[in-house]
């Protein structure tokens, strides 16, 4: 047996394998004053205080053990010379016997490194005793300053099982008459009685994973009482927050998938004959209602968690996406929306011909998404596009995720507010432009562009010189110029900005050669983020682009634009004609039940803006001044005043103001700012200076709770407005079986005719048409009437047409009759009756939802037409054509080499940037001039 010193108060049990040992000399002093590094101000009767659960050690805490009279009157630490486990806090009791602390291995296996596998070390450390001064072996510690110091006892100790702690002992006075306490033991391990001493435990306080089972230290033939088991219930509701949103999504979209896929029954399935005016919702079962409700009730427990849990946010809104969007491609086997079939035949034609001709249709002057979708397709094999347009509207959706997403990290908001903007974004963008078309593509790069602007261009910096508050105005003016940035700031590297800057001219050059109208948002989203000091970028650009998109529709569009100036310029500045034709026009004449629809539509319309004002002005009131929101909700509004692209325009600005409106709408309820940094959970509490504030945590329950309210109505809403139009934008498979028939019947051409209530150029077939052979097949009305059996209108023409013309009937053109025309809602078995009685018709192919008539005889002679070949050759020109191109391509290099010489920094290079500007300009001037001749000399003489 051998002695080392050791501290007056320390624990007993098996040594912690992540703690040090101290050496002999730190564990006591020559005078029996405790070593260590207990904290002053743990004195007695010191108050306690609360200390969190990630307390370092050497923190006062309660249970600290009192000061000993042993030592002098100097304050005595905790088990483990102030620990930091939770066990701590109920091991200091006072009254507990000596403890021994066994010296295990890691793992709370022995040490059986001396060959003797029977015996573990123990150590056990006894109350203070005088014993002479220390020796050699006992060396004085630096704090000793006292005759008296302890003892410790070393023996090996054979392994015991484990027994219930004893009664705790009564508390031991030391000299000096103050009592000492001790720690209390939680188990107890039996061992031989030590001589000369009474019986002693063990205390086993290793943490949880490293002390010994239980049954290994059990002694033979002894069975120790079961020990009973926590329930593992509390710490799995406990966890709920984690697992419940995850678990509710999931349960949510099998439901919804169910709900729509499975054969029609009671709670299940979409019967499509049910389907009325109202749309899809009136065949839809309600389980699927209550799968979109849960997986919206997951998405507001997850945010109402207050934490960025970025990838099961992401999960939720995309599961949300795909319930709002995705029905149709459940529903129905065939892609929806007759118009996206004709897209499929550009495709097809390109891919045939290897040309793209604007005098077929004048969308293929603007043929870059139908080019590169040919290319793409091609080149992977794949000839049949049914399955991607089918698909197209929820890929879509998706795809518009990931850049405003991008958008919403850059502006200053707190976690809620950023993830219900991405949600609102997703259940009021019920405009159908997300199919397989040339503005589905486009309106991903313009959320792109917008993107990268905000991220790798943006800037914020305060006005340097501040607006004189001269009058209302100005005063106003001044006010909101003080408003803090609603923006956040970026830096980053040239090189990186310069790669950036290629990107923005390549998407902006890729959008003007594929759609009329995205360019001109772009450029104008670009010139007020100028104007607002948004962007570090400089005037130079805007130039660059506008340039680019002037001379695409001058060069490029000819065959569309040349004799027809009237109908490329006749809308501008009628804002009022073309705001009327965009809401009234279309609600006059509806069917009773589906005014409804659009009334839907216009009510989703007025909320969302209503939301973003309430918004705008809730940050106004905290001083923020959203620039980048308000802007990108304005500058749509614009177009306005362009024209009214066949009724659609309002259609197209409400697309495009949904990101600014959708940010808007989200301060409504979470106004806010983020306490700290960008990504800090908590947020800011504005300070009323003359109302008394309702309690915070009170306010952003109430205001989660209305935002979900707000989120859940907007749901329901946007199945009416979104599906409104199934019984005739819904295709069917015999629809589809119908045009192929033709197509396998059009050599060397064909006719095909369509209903149509109305003789004009802007009534689109209801008809999957232009799916194949677009260049062979022509398309043309037949007038209809509300009387089903008057056919005279349509004979006339089926008689004044060549052979291998087709008369085809379908659901799809009576539902857009009935709907929007007032016919009966029998016309359609009533008109197929009347053609299938007719004596001088014969139906050629039947299907449930659509047959194809020709006329029985034709007179002598009539052969059927070869088909007729694009027009071949140059597009008209004029004679400053060439100096216009050469203008073109100097003014494009002079811009682009000063936005790259900006980039280094302004007070750089100024020199180089004003010699290109001397050249710059004047080509620019040039450029824009021969583009404005060229209007003037092919528009107007070739009329």
């Amino acid at each position: 047996m051998t002695t080392t010193p050791a501290a007056e108060t320390a624990e007993v049990g098996e040594t912690d394998p992540t703690r040090p040992a101290p050496s002999d000399g730190a564990r006591a002093g020559s005078g029996g004053e405790l070593t260590g590094t207990a904290p002053s101000e743990a004195s007695e009767g010191a108050p306690d205080r609360e200390v969190p659960d990630h307390a370092a050690p050497g923190d006062s805490r309660d249970g600290e053990v009192p000061k000993s009279g042993v030592s002098g009157g100097e304050a005595t630490k905790g088990p483990r010379d102030g620990g930091d486990s939770a066990s701590d806090d109920a091991d200091d009791v006072p009254g507990t016997p000596p403890e021994v602390i066994s010296d295990q291995a890691p793992g709370g296996a022995p040490d059986t490194s001396d060959g003797d596998d029977s015996e573990v070390t123990a150590v056990i450390r006894l109350p203070a005793r005088p014993i002479s001064p220390p020796t050699a072996d006992a060396p004085e510690s630096e704090d000793a300053s006292g005759s008296e110091i302890d003892t410790t006892t070393e023996m090996r100790l054979p392994s015991a099982p484990l027994r219930p702690a004893p009664e705790p002992a009564e508390p031991v006075t030391a000299e000096g008459g103050t009592p000492e306490r001790r720690p209390r033991e939680r188990a107890v391990a039996t061992s031989s009685p030590l001589p000369g001493t009474p019986e002693t435990a063990s205390e086993a306080t290793a943490p949880p994973d490293h002390r010994e089972p239980q049954s290994a230290q059990r002694s033979p033939g002894k069975a120790a009482p079961a020990a009973a088991r926590p329930s593992r219930m509390p710490n799995v509701m406990r966890s709920a927050a984690v697992w419940l949103p995850p678990l509710l999504t999931v349960e949510g979209l099998i439901m919804y998938v169910l709900a729509l896929r499975v054969a029609p029954g009671p709670l299940r399935g979409v019967d499509v004959t049910k389907i009325d005016a109202l749309g899809l919702i009136s065949a839809m079962p309600l389980t699927a209602f209550a799968a979109i409700l849960l997986m919206l009730v997951a998405f507001f427990v997850t945010i109402a968690q207050n934490t960025d849990r970025k990838f099961l946010l992401l999960f939720q809104i995309a599961a949300i996406t795909f319930a709002l969007h995705g029905a149709s491609a459940l529903i129905s086997d065939e892609a929806r929306f007759p118009t996206a079939y004709v897209h499929a035949g550009f495709v097809e034609y390109i891919n045939r011909t290897g040309e793209s001709s604007a005098i077929l249709d004048a969308r293929l002057a603007w043929p870059g998404f139908f080019a590169l979708v040919a290319f793409v397709t091609k080149a992977a094999g794949v000839t049949d596009l049914a399955t991607i347009m089918r698909w197209t509207p929820l890929l879509s959706n998706l795809l518009y995720l990931l850049p405003f997403v991008l958008i919403l990290r850059q502006v200053v908001a707190t976690t809620r507010a950023r993830w219900f903007a991405a949600l609102l974004f997703v259940i009021v963008q019920w405009i159908g432009q997300d199919y397989f078309s040339s503005q589905g593509f486009t309106y991903a790069i313009y959320l792109a562009f917008v993107a990268i602007v905000l991220r790798w261009f943006g800037k914020v910096e305060p006005r340097d010189k501040p607006m004189p508050a001269k009058g209302p105005i100005r005063r106003l003016l001044a006010r909101l110029d003080g408003l803090t940035p609603g923006e956040l700031p970026h830096s980053t590297g040239v090189y990186d900005r310069t790669i950036m800057l290629i990107v923005l001219i390549g998407l902006f050059g890729t959008a003007t050669a594929s759609h009329q109208i995205t360019p001109f948002m772009m450029l104008g989203a670009l010139t007020g983020l100028l104007l607002l000091r948004r962007t570090s970028l400089s005037w130079a650009l805007p130039f660059f682009l506008g340039l680019m998109v002037l001379a695409w529709i001058s060069y490029q569009t000819v065959t569309f634009w040349s004799g027809h100036i009237d109908q490329l310029f006749g809308g501008l500045g009628r804002i009022l004609e073309n705001l009327q034709r965009n809401t009234g026009d279309r609600i006059d004449g509806s069917d009773p039940r589906h005014a409804l629809v659009l009334m839907a539509r216009l009510g989703i319309c007025g909320v969302i803006l209503a939301l973003a004002a309430v918004g705008l002005l809730r940050r106004v009131r905290r001083g923020v001044g959203d620039r980048a929101a308000l802007l990108l909700l304005c500058v749509p509004v614009l177009a306005l005043g362009l024209q009214s692209y066949g009724g659609e325009i309002g259609l197209r600005i409400y697309l495009f103001a949904l990101p600014g409106a959708c940010i808007l709408a989200a301060y409504a309820f979470f106004p806010n700012l983020p306490a700290g940094t960008e990504d800090a959970p908590e947020e800011t509490v504005p300070i009323r200076r003359r109302n008394i504030r309702f309690n915070p945590e009170l306010t952003r329950r109430i205001s989660l709770l209305l935002a979900a309210g707000c989120a859940m109505t907007l749901a329901m809403v946007f199945l009416i407005a979104r599906y409104g139009n199934e019984q005739f934008e819904r295709v069917s498979a015999s629809e589809v079986a119908a045009m192929h028939y033709i197509y396998d019947h059009d050599e060397p051409s064909a006719r095909v005719l369509y209903l149509s209530p109305v003789l004009g150029p802007e009534v689109t077939p209801i008809i999957p048409w232009g799916e194949r052979d677009f260049d062979k097949i022509s398309y043309e009305q037949a007038l209809v009437h509300k009387d089903p059996a008057q056919l005279s209108t349509v004979l006339d023409k089926l008689r004044a047409s060549p052979p291998n013309t087709y008369l085809v009937a379908t659901r799809g053109q009576a539902g857009y009759l009935q709907l929007n025309h007032g016919f009966p809602n029998d016309w359609a078995p009533r008109f197929r009756a009347a053609l299938d009685a007719h004596k001088d018709l014969k139906r050629v192919f039947s299907g449930e939802d659509a047959a194809v008539y020709v006329l029985n005889t034709f007179p002598e002679g009539t052969e059927i037409p070869e088909r007729g070949v694009p027009l071949g050759g140059s597009d008209p020109t004029s004679p400053w054509t060439p100096v216009g191109l050469a203008a073109l391509g100097v003014t494009w290099i002079a811009l682009f080499t000063y936005e790259v010489f900006l980039l280094r920094g302004r007070g750089q290079s100024s020199r180089a940037r004003r010699r290109i500007l001397f050249i710059a300009v004047p080509a620019f001037v040039l450029a824009l001039a021969v583009i404005a001749e060229r209007f003037i000399v092919i528009g107007y003489q070739l009329q």
